[in-house]
């Protein structure tokens, strides 16, 4: 093997292993995730139950994805712009809702445990509140990629399918999760498609 081609070689792994790195380590492995526990495993498709979770919301169009600015009013409050001054650390997944006959369209933050257990901070901007995520349990799709609308409907349509199979009642509106940052490459992605039981 040539020189030439010997250093091209080592530069190409060299630079895998920074992007590597990188990655990693702003991964969603880096940061606390949301409790749950799994009540039935069945490939992609899961039952969980859910506690009650605070969380950082704000409004959000439909399939924006944060584009509309919603990300960023959240990531404002986590880097102190609250009551406290006090940067929150990021946490795994961000929720999303789409705007519904009822309610418009939200995105939400979990906070981390060690926030939840002391005196919350308040958002300094009057579109993002603090509240409740009512514990329940929901169905459940898991799925890389990105999660743009056409792969939402596909896979609420499979995990509507796999509910009926199971003989489960889910309600009329989705949340879809997403756990990695945005520059993460569409097969490293985890989102996932979740549906409140019906009580």
């Amino acid at each position: 093997m040539s020189r030439k081609r010997m250093a091209w070689l080592v530069a190409v792994i060299i630079i895998s292993v920074v992007i590597y790195t990188g990655w990693k380590f702003t991964a969603r492995s880096a940061y606390e995730s949301a409790d749950y526990t799994v009540i039935d495993l069945d490939g992609a498709f899961e039952l969980r139950q859910y506690p009650d979770l605070m969380v950082a919301t704000t409004r959000a169009e439909t399939g924006s994805q944060g584009r509309d600015g919603s990300f960023m009013r959240l990531f404002s409050f986590i880097s102190g712009r609250n009551s406290r001054d006090e940067k929150i650390a990021m946490t795994v997944p961000v929720f999303m809702q789409a705007e519904s006959d009822t309610a418009a369209g939200s995105m939400a933050f979990v906070l981390p445990q060690s926030v939840v257990k002391k005196e919350i901070p308040q958002p300094n901007h009057n579109d993002v509140q603090i509240t409740r995520r009512e514990s329940g349990r929901f169905a459940v799709i898991t799925f890389a990629g990105r999660a743009n609308e056409k792969a939402v409907l596909e896979q609420e349509k499979r995990l509507r399918t796999w509910m009926k199979e199971k003989g489960l009642v889910g309600t009329s509106h989705i949340e879809i999760a997403g756990y990695d940052p945005p520059w993460t490459p569409g097969f490293f992605r985890r989102n996932e498609v979740l549906i409140r039981l019906a009580k």
